[in-house]
């Protein structure tokens, strides 16, 4: 593994250990060229998927994105990092268990919105009006009032 900070190809794995309920293992390294410490993690990838955008442009599916998307929509929520970190590694799970290796950009923010609304709804809104593209308050007042649960009125 290069090091991030020298470039040092010759780097050394100082501790192991199972991270993300086991469905990873987190490795601390070291670069005896630099003093660099950082940590990496692997992963079991089953299939190479490529995320067919709306316009009908392709792109690998990145991971990082992902989950960069999905911590903005949780930030500063009561959301456990563990929890957020389990979240992630299911829905990508899924994507790659679907026998699919094109997956539309529209399947996988279906995903990711029903995986957020499970677990914080507030989180859910925020991605969904990024997902959505919400042009004006009106947007959300629609959105959330989807939401919420018919309440008769008072009589």
């Amino acid at each position: 593994m290069r090091c991030p900070f020298c470039g040092n190809v010759d780097t050394q794995v100082k501790d192991s250990r199972p991270a993300e309920d086991h469905v990873a293992i987190r490795r601390r390294r070291f670069c005896p060229a630099c003093g660099g410490r950082f940590t990496t993690y692997e992963r079991v990838q089953l299939r190479d998927l490529v995320v067919i955008k709306s316009n009908g442009r392709r792109e690998d599916f990145d991971r990082d994105k992902l989950e960069r998307s999905i911590r903005i929509a949780l930030q500063k929520r009561p959301v456990e990092p563990e929890r957020m970190d389990q979240m992630i590694s299911g829905i990508v799970r899924r994507l790659e268990s679907m026998g699919e290796t094109d997956i539309p950009s529209k399947t996988i923010g279906e995903i990711v919105m029903e995986a957020l609304a499970r677990i914080d709804t507030v989180a859910y809104v925020r991605f969904a009006s990024v997902y959505k593209n919400f042009q004006a308050a009106d947007d959300f007042d629609k959105f959330i009032d989807e939401l919420r649960p018919d309440v008769p009125p008072n009589s």
